[in-house]
């Protein structure tokens, strides 16, 4: 007998930041959502950032005032809403007298402290003399100028996994590990066809559900969202929409790469270094113990989004960070680097540094059920591109629902008043037996959702299995149970960065225990 096929009223394409925003938002309002993502959650774009909420100082530049203002807004918002995982920053910008004058820079950020308006949370910036001050202790004896100012550090893959989190709480089925092959319109809604990334490559469609774990699965959607970041233009060009429609923006694919280094300097400050070639590089404190460096700018071919670092962008990042420190570095410090494709909107900008990292909500009207595309975006502003794109849905489907994503806090959020120094002293109140550094990691990880991790937990015996590293079976359970988790890397890069911190024998001990799971 065949099943009915399943149908809901938002499928959504993609797993990135974009994607679980959108079906986030689109949950809390009532809709029924279906996500897919071919990978992991944040397995691309939205794991390979430079790993900030900001508002793009450096946009100033190419005058994009109103995506400034912006994302500045955003950052309170999602400072408010998520509070364990995003936290401020501060940043020294030395001057360099042979790149951009002093005025220049006061005056930029006198505009970017007035774009950002009555800010609750961070502080304006303000000149620092760097000899006096030990913001200018690691740097050469060049650099006697320079300024502060505030922006905020984000766990990047964990703000996806989150949205997903909380999208699934309300409803939505969120299916990782599954690609779509198939979207057909009509006057009513949408066939989406998809199936396992594992499946065998002759197995036939089965349009009424799956037959076995390999099968392909069609489902009826009323809309669709294309969130596929640097798989979006590829996925409307394999549908045949842009034959239909010539209007269709295109992507610009630009790779990023960063490099992680032991710990460099003191403080807890991260550096913007002003490059001759009209870059900024950023060297920021990382997960404690290391240096981060970024990011390039180098363009991408269309088939080709998956991307590692070069030799050449290491080399870069080395000498843009040894044009300001007295401690030099040289590629044989890197102990981790990661690249990303930055999907973005294609304005026709012949340098990749100077294409807009605004965004396109596209309407796909030639057809008569809804679809949009997503084309560009920026983790900062992710939020508030999902409200808009929902708020189109609501009004080409005649539907009703309040955006709630602005003051409703993510997973762990929950925090009072996100004052994290005041949730630590009831953590350690309440699991004494666990060191302060255990707990820290805990806490800016999973928020109040530690409560449920640990729940049960009155010692360390009872924590389970223990792994190595301060490193416990309940969190690796959680992990898989809660956060859509399934394998080592999901584990040690994406819902964590485990993988910088633990030894070779601990991460077997955990792939052990995720295969005796699986048996």
């Amino acid at each position: 007998m065949n099943k009915q096929q399943q149908h809901y009223d938002l499928c959504v394409i993609g797993g990135g930041i974009n994607g679980a925003g959108i079906a986030r938002d689109a949950a809390l309002r009532g809709l029924s959502v279906l996500l897919l993502e071919m990978n992991d959650l944040a397995s691309a774009t939205s794991s390979a950032s430079t790993k900030l909420v900001h508002g793009g100082l450096r946009y100033l530049e190419f005058y994009e005032f109103s995506l400034v203002r912006e994302s500045l807004q955003e950052r309170e918002r999602l400072m408010g809403i998520a509070p364990h995982i995003i936290w401020p920053l501060s940043f020294v910008l030395p001057h360099h007298a042979a790149i951009r004058p002093l005025w220049m820079i006061r005056a930029g950020l006198f505009l970017y402290d007035f774009l950002g308006g009555r800010r609750k949370r961070l502080p304006s910036s303000r000149y620092v003399a760097l000899k006096k001050h030990d913001y200018g202790a690691p740097l050469k004896d060049q650099y006697a100028k320079g300024f502060s100012y505030a922006d905020c550090w984000v766990q990047d893959s964990r703000l996806v996994i989150l949205n997903a989190m909380d999208a699934q709480k309300h409803g939505a089925t969120v299916l990782t590990r599954h690609k779509v092959t198939g979207l057909k319109g009509d006057k009513t809604g949408w066939n989406v066809s998809y199936r396992s990334i594992n499946a065998a490559p002759d197995e036939t469609d089965k349009t009424d559900g799956p037959d076995g774990p390999d099968a392909t699965t069609t489902i009826r959607a009323d809309m669709v969202v294309n969130a596929a970041g640097p798989w979006a233009e590829h996925l409307l060009q394999e549908n045949g929409f842009y034959a239909k429609d010539q209007s269709l923006p295109h992507l610009r694919l630009v790779k990023g790469s960063h490099i992680v280094l032991p710990r460099q300097y003191d403080g807890d400050q991260a550096y913007i270094l002003q490059q001759k070639d009209g870059r900024i590089v950023f060297a920021i404190p990382y997960e404690t113990d290391f240096t981060l460096v970024g990011t390039t700018d180098e363009p991408v071919d269309q088939d080709s989004p998956v991307v590692c670092i070069s030799d050449s962008e290491t080399a870069y990042l080395c000498n843009a960070y040894n044009d300001f420190f007295k401690k030099a570095i040289a590629p044989s410090d890197v102990v981790w680097s990661f690249s990303g494709v930055r999907a973005l909107l294609d304005d026709g900008e012949d340098e990749a540094r100077a294409v807009t990292r605004d965004y396109k909500i596209y309407h796909h009207d030639h057809y008569a059920a809804p679809m949009l595309s997503i084309f560009g975006g920026k983790i900062t502003t992710y939020r508030k591109l999902a409200k808009q794109t929902v708020d189109r849905l609501m009004q080409l489907s005649g539907r009703k629902g309040d955006c709630m994503t602005g003051v409703k806090p993510l997973p762990g959020g929950d925090i009072e008043d996100g004052d994290m120094d005041f949730f630590m002293r009831r953590l350690q109140h309440a699991f004494a037996w666990l060191p302060e550094k255990l707990l820290r990691r805990y806490a800016v990880h999973y928020g109040t959702c530690v409560y449920s991790m640990l729940s049960g937990a009155t010692s360390f015996e009872t924590m389970g299995r223990h792994f190595g590293d301060g490193v416990y079976e309940c969190e690796i359970r959680y992990l898989l149970g809660h956060e859509f988790a399934e394998n080592l890397d999901d584990i040690l890069w994406r819902r964590t960065k485990l993988g910088l911190h633990i030894s070779e024998e601990t991460k077997r001990n955990i792939e052990n225990f995720i295969r005796e799971l699986k048996q």
